[in-house]
């Protein structure tokens, strides 16, 4: 009897034989990765050939846009892909295109007293001045004292993170008056009594502090110890 043909799956035998970690899966999710990047910074871009460059032309701008990567200082930032609101307005002057409005953003990090988390949402203001290409302002400015516009598109992300970066706290605290942590235990001060304290002993004295300490425990495990025996004391009176 002819035996019964099999049949065969070319791309479910090609994943089968597929190991875990595969270098293609690998670089489909860079890919990817890279993709989310690219549109990620492009939403902070604005593209500015609806706003013309006629002096007096304007333009609103009112979006919510997730946070990029590195807004903050070591204790207090903006947390990656939060919600950052800007209510925004483009106006277009002789030497480019003037940015002033608000910009809320919420904030995150740990109290320099007593390390408690603290959350806050900042409201800031902003007014910039991004210079065309050739523009007399761009020619007499240095790198880092004006902003400029690339072809067509201005970059919003550098003008939220610089006013972000340089408006946060080195030490935020939870409250203004934050007591902070006990040097001896560790508490929080604000959660303990008013009269909580604990012994100090002088540093030249601790070495014979702990040692009426020692001998203070062995004396309340043995309370028989010097004690004499009463036979012993008996014989010392006859004598």
């Amino acid at each position: 009897m002819p035996a019964a043909p099999q049949s065969f799956s070319g791309a479910a035998s090609t994943d089968a034989r597929r190991p875990v970690g595969d270098p293609a899966d690998t670089a489909t999710g860079s890919v990817a990765e890279k993709a989310a990047e690219k549109a990620a910074a492009k939403a902070w871009k604005v593209d500015l050939r609806e706003l013309g460059r006629r002096a007096g032309s304007m333009r609103e701008w009112d979006k919510t846009l997730p946070a990029r990567p590195g807004w903050g200082v070591e204790m207090i930032g903006v947390p990656e892909g939060a919600p950052v609101h800007l209510h925004l307005r483009l106006e277009s002057v002789m030497e480019g295109v003037l940015v002033s409005g608000t910009v809320d953003v919420p904030v995150t990090g740990q109290c320099a007293r007593c390390l408690d988390p603290v959350e806050d949402t900042l409201e800031l203001d902003v007014q910039e001045l991004y210079a065309y290409e050739g523009s007399t302002t761009e020619a007499t400015s240095g790198e880092d004292e004006v902003r400029r516009i690339e072809g067509e598109m201005l970059d919003l992300a550098p003008l939220v993170r610089d006013t972000v970066v340089l408006t946060l706290p080195l030490s935020p605290t939870c409250t203004p008056d934050c007591a902070g942590l006990c040097v001896d235990c560790g508490e929080r001060l604000d959660d303990l009594p008013a009269d909580h304290s604990h012994e100090v002993i002088d540093p030249r004295f601790a070495g014979l502090a702990a040692r009426f300490a020692d001998l203070d425990d062995s004396t309340a495990n043995d309370p028989a110890d010097g004690a004499q025996p009463g036979p012993a004391s008996t014989d010392t009176e006859e004598n």
